[in-house]
C-alpha cells in the first residue's frame, strides 16, 4: 500500500516542484523595454530551444521588441519556402507582435548542415548591415567628452546559443562565433566604454539534464541561486552612450525562464502546428522530454 501511494505521490510531487519554479522565476531579474533579437540558424530553433523566452519575454507588461532573425531556409530537404512560412507562424504563437519581425536569409554563405562551419566574419556583416548605425553621426554635442556619442546599435539585446550550440551542430556555434565578432568590432575603438547590445546565450547542458524535461527547472533555479549569478544589477564603470562614467548598469548576470503547464503546450503546439514539416519521430520525443522546450536559462556574455 504504501508502495502505491509512493507511486501515486512521487508525480505530483515533481509537478508541484515544476509549477512552483515556474511561479518563482517570475519574481527573478528579467528585461523590460528592450529591443531585442533573437538570433537562429533554422526554422524551428525557436520552437525547439528558446520557446520559454520568447513566451516570457514577449509578454506585453514586460514592453519588449523582439526579432527574430533567422540565417539559412533550413533548406537541406529542399523545404526552404515552407520552412519559412512555417517559421513566421511559430513565431506569433510564440507572442510577436507581428509577421514582419521574422526575417530570414537565404543565402549561400550559409548553408544548411549539421558539420557546415559559418565565417564568424559573415556572420557578423549580416548583424551590422541590420543592426548598426552607420558612423555618420557619431558625433553629437553634449554627448561625452568632446561630443563622443559613443558605439550604438538599433537593438538593445541579442539572443543566441552558447558556444556549445546546445546540440553542438555547427550552425548554431558559428552564430555565437558571428556574434561576438559583430559585438567586439562595434566596441573596436571605444575602450572603456559599455558596448550597447548586451549578448545572453542559451546554456548548454549535459545529455541528462538535456532529456529530463521539467524536472530540470528546480536545479536549474537551485543552481543559479548557488552561483549568486540572479543579480538585479551590476556595478559597470565603463561609459554608456549617455558619457556617464561608473553608473549603475541593469544587466542581469543570467536569465532563467520556466514554463507553466500552458505555455508548455503552446510550445508545443509551435512545433506540431507551426513546423508540421519537421515533425519527425525524434522530434516528438524532444517536445515530450527535452528540457528546452520547458526551461532556459541563459548566461551574459562580457564584451570589451
Amino acid at each position: 500500500m504504501s508502495l502505491l501511494l509512493s507511486a501515486l505521490l512521487f508525480p505530483l510531487l515533481l509537478t508541484t516542484l515544476w509549477l512552483y519554479t515556474s511561479y518563482q522565476t517570475r519574481t527573478l531579474p528579467t528585461l523590460r523595454s528592450k529591443r531585442i533579437c533573437l538570433l537562429i540558424a533554422h526554422p524551428d530553433d525557436e520552437a525547439m530551444f528558446f520557446a520559454p523566452t520568447l513566451l516570457a519575454l514577449t509578454a506585453p507588461h514586460l514592453g519588449n521588441h523582439i526579432k527574430i532573425l533567422c540565417l539559412s531556409t533550413g533548406d537541406q530537404d529542399g523545404l526552404g519556402s515552407i520552412r519559412q512560412k512555417e517559421l513566421v507562424r511559430s513565431a506569433e504563437m510564440l507572442g510577436l507582435r507581428r509577421k514582419e519581425d521574422v526575417f530570414v536569409i537565404d543565402d549561400p554563405r550559409f548553408r544548411d548542415g549539421m558539420g557546415v562551419v559559418w565565417e564568424k566574419g559573415e556572420v557578423a556583416r549580416v548583424l551590422g548591415e541590420a543592426f548598426g548605425v552607420s558612423a555618420k553621426g557619431k558625433q553629437r554635442e553634449g554627448k561625452g567628452e568632446g561630443g563622443e556619442r559613443g558605439p550604438e546599435a538599433t537593438i538593445d539585446v541579442i539572443l543566441t546559443f552558447d558556444r556549445g550550440g546546445v546540440s553542438g551542430h555547427a550552425n548554431h556555434v558559428s552564430l555565437y562565433h558571428g556574434a561576438r565578432a559583430w559585438l567586439e568590432g562595434l566596441m573596436k575603438g571605444w575602450e572603456g566604454w559599455r558596448c550597447p547590445v548586451e549578448m545572453y546565450t542559451l546554456t548548454s547542458t549535459n545529455i541528462v539534464r538535456k532529456y529530463i524535461s521539467a524536472l530540470d527547472a528546480p536545479l536549474s533555479m537551485l543552481l543559479g541561486v548557488l552561483e549568486g549569478v540572479f543579480k538585479a544589477e551590476r556595478k559597470d564603470v565603463r561609459r554608456s552612450s549617455e558619457g556617464r562614467e561608473g553608473a549603475t548598469h541593469a544587466a542581469p548576470e543570467k536569465l532563467l525562464f520556466v514554463s507553466n503547464v500552458a505555455q508548455y503546450r503552446t510550445a508545443q503546439k509551435a512545433m506540431t502546428h507551426g513546423h508540421k514539416s519537421q515533425m519527425r519521430w525524434f522530434r516528438w520525443g524532444w517536445i515530450g522530454v527535452g528540457r528546452y522546450v520547458v526551461v532556459n536559462d541563459l548566461k551574459r556574455e562580457l564584451i570589451r
